[in-house]
């Protein structure tokens, strides 16, 4: 077992602290009452010894994987219930508990019910009518069904036009015959699909007397709710084993001449009457709902599972030695090799920006979505293009940094036991769930060609894009960098303007050469997800500093400096990591570049005393954490030996294969 002592390195980082860290922690949760809340949480869950595991679940098949993540959701769907009767419930412990800190500590590898509460629960609220939502949320609520999204198909993904699964109303019975007309257009990918569900919100091109009117969506029962067998007319079962969110149950379905009544297409904005009469949704929009509450909740989750794999290997470059810096020395921290900070605190930095930016996207969402309610649509293309880009690069640039710092553990990272595999599996799913990234950027894209259409006609503009005005209006013409934090944002800013209309010139120019506007624009993609990738950074940067310049108001002078030295280094990093494009359309000389680097250097060193200091201000419970190098005491080397005396093959000292290949084998004399 691990010693109960803390290792003595950790100690003293501790020590080194300039700040308080609960003050942070108390900031990181947005507030005294809501870090208790969440500690309080995490008790009760972790502490339950129903919800531990017996061995690693990597040891696990897919089958008893899947049995265990059943198993364990059920026990956390009760313990859902009864904070449900306590009156505890809220989004944040809705989204911990199914699948962000706690889920992950108790399902590993995902939640086999996390859709039926994430996805199916709020389409129908979203997209219901009342009476809809009287019938089914009751139901769902208490898990006396079993629901999830089925979008997806084996042939098209985010083209969601493209999607071939039909129903065709019959007004005679008035019922939708719902058919999968192809192998390429059965559903494919939806987690808890295959052997948990027992209803689905479908997603089905719709057709009424003879006439389409696009996709739209459908509660259909899939499986008998007391025998669990598949209907008649389905074909359903799991799709198989995967890089990551192993437990998931994700899973394929067909349909053959199923029939679903006419109420349980859900009506809150298109209709279908009686007769067959289509009544159209005042914007088509609006039936993406679902998608962009989900797509929010990537950019908080991302955040968090960067913090994770920040805290892990932070800490555990502050216990491993190695590589003298000076040869005649004892070998030092790694953490205290320059180049290992780099890889280390700007992926801390964008844990912290995430979380920020996260925040703001679900106020707006929230904003947004109550305007909806009363009919004012004016801001829901913001809300879409900025949950578009910030879903691709919250979900690339976590993938990626999480790769980053299980490189900065060397081999060990490589382990199971580190998380890191786990954390990697569960973060670049999200690079193309809800909207490959690629395609997310050029829907972005899309809205910044109008935007700045509009710039151009001297129009109003929202405020994520308002400085293209003065670009387009040629207020600003040239940029004269001062290198300040302010000036840095306004530089990122202008180089997504410029970029953006470089992007709108080519494409207008290939336009007047006789192409169609769909062809030019894909003729320009390159430059359009560039644009629109600045144009997210440009973003990040602004509410970055507003955001935490406000925060810095309101805590104490010691950490408000500490805050503001991972604002400086975010923005540096993140400005040096443009550098291409701001060198095209900023006036940048060799010697300001250089000082932005020394300036980052600088950044690196100053956070260095801090650095595990900031991590504990996640303040991430070892369980959830759940890795042998990232604990909170330390001890790295005594934990991955008592791993790895856990692994199945190591209680016997001869293993059967022995006797059964490998003597007979070395005995033959060949």
């Amino acid at each position: 077992m691990p010693s109960k002592t803390v290792n003595p390195d950790l100690v003293t980082e501790r020590q080194k602290a300039t700040f308080n860290v609960e003050e942070f922690t108390t900031w990181w949760n947005d507030g005294e009452e809501k870090k208790e809340e969440r500690r309080a949480l995490e008790k009760e869950f972790l502490e339950d010894p129903e919800l531990e595991d017996d061995m690693p679940v990597s040891y696990l098949s897919h089958k008893e994987l899947y049995e265990h993540g059943i198993k364990k959701a059920t026990l956390v769907a009760k313990k859902l219930r009864e904070l449900q009767d306590q009156g505890r419930t809220s989004v944040d412990n809705y989204t911990a508990i199914l699948g962000g800190s706690i889920g992950s500590a108790i399902i590993k590898e995902g939640n086999p019910m996390g859709v039926h509460f994430v996805m199916f629960l709020p389409t129908i609220m979203g997209q219901g009518t009342s009476e809809q939502q009287f019938e089914w949320l009751s139901k769902a609520w208490s898990c006396n069904i079993i629901g999830t999204y089925a979008q997806t198909e084996l042939g098209h993904g985010t083209f969601i036009r493209g999607l071939e699964t039909r129903a065709d109303y019959d007004p005679k019975t008035e019922e939708f015959v719902l058919n999968t007309p192809t192998l390429s257009g059965y559903k494919w990918w939806p987690g808890g699909l295959g052997l948990t569900a027992n209803y689905a919100v479908v997603i089905a091109q719709l057709y009424s007397k003879g006439q389409h009117h696009g996709i739209q969506p459908f509660i259909v029962q899939l499986r008998d709710e007391d025998t669990h067998m598949p209907l008649p007319g389905i074909d359903i079962g799991d799709i198989g084993t995967k890089l990551g969110m192993k437990s998931v149950n994700n899973g394929y379905l067909g349909f053959k001449n199923v029939r679903v009544p006419r109420k349980n297409m859900l009506m809150k904005n298109a209709q279908v009457l009686p007769d067959g009469t289509f009544v159209k949704s005042p914007s088509s929009v609006l039936t993406y709902g679902t998608m962009v509450f989900v797509r929010v909740v990537i950019i908080r989750d991302a955040a968090y599972r960067l913090a994770k794999a920040a805290t892990i290997a932070t800490r555990y470059s502050a216990v491993r030695r190695q590589s003298p810096i000076d040869p005649s020395e004892p070998e030092p921290q790694v953490i205290d090799h320059i180049t290992q900070r780099l890889k280390l605190f700007p992926e801390i930095c964008k844990a912290i920006i995430y979380k920020v930016a996260g925040d703001y996207i679900w106020n707006m969402y929230n904003h947004v979505t109550g305007d909806l309610e009363k009919g004012n649509l004016d801001r829901l293309p913001e809300l879409h293009s900025l949950a578009c880009v910030l879903k691709a690069l919250s979900s690339s640039d976590t993938t990626n940094g999480i790769e980053v710092c299980r490189m900065s553990c060397g081999g060990h990272g490589y382990m199971d036991q580190s998380a890191f595999p786990t954390i990697y599996g569960l973060a670049t799913a999200a690079c193309t769930y809800e909207g490959e990234n690629t395609v997310l950027y050029l829907q972005t894209s899309r809205y910044l060609l109008k935007a700045w259409s509009q710039a151009l006609k001297g129009e109003p503009l929202v405020p994520s894009v308002a400085y293209l005005g003065d670009v387009a209006g040629k207020r600003i013409t040239d940029f004269y960098f001062d290198g300040s934090l302010t000036d840095i944002v306004r530089a990122m800013e202008f180089v997504a303007a410029n970029k953006i209309k470089v992007a709108y010139d080519h494409v207008e120019q290939r336009k007047a050469e006789g192409m169609s506007h769909e062809h030019a624009a894909n003729y320009t993609g390159i430059e359009l997800t560039q644009a629109s990738a600045l144009y997210g950074r440009a973003f990040l940067a602004r509410t970055a500093y507003v955001e935490l310049q406000n925060s810095i108001k309101k805590v104490s002078p010691a950490l408000g400096e500490v805050l503001n030295d991972l604002l400086e280094l975010y923005l540096l990093d993140a400005f040096l990591g443009t550098m291409g494009d701001n060198l095209r359309f900023i006036k940048l000389t060799s010697g300001q570049v250089d000082q932005l680097q020394e300036r980052m250097e600088k950044c690196l060193h100053k956070l260095r005393p801090n650095a595990v200091a900031i991590v504990d201000g996640f303040d991430i419970h070892d369980r959830i954490l759940d890795s042998t190098l990232g604990s909170y005491d330390g001890n790295v080397y005594e934990r991955i030996f008592e791993a790895a005396k856990k692994n199945p093959l190591n209680h016997e000292p001869v293993n059967k294969s022995f006797h059964m290949y490998l003597k007979p084998f070395m005995k033959s004399n060949l």
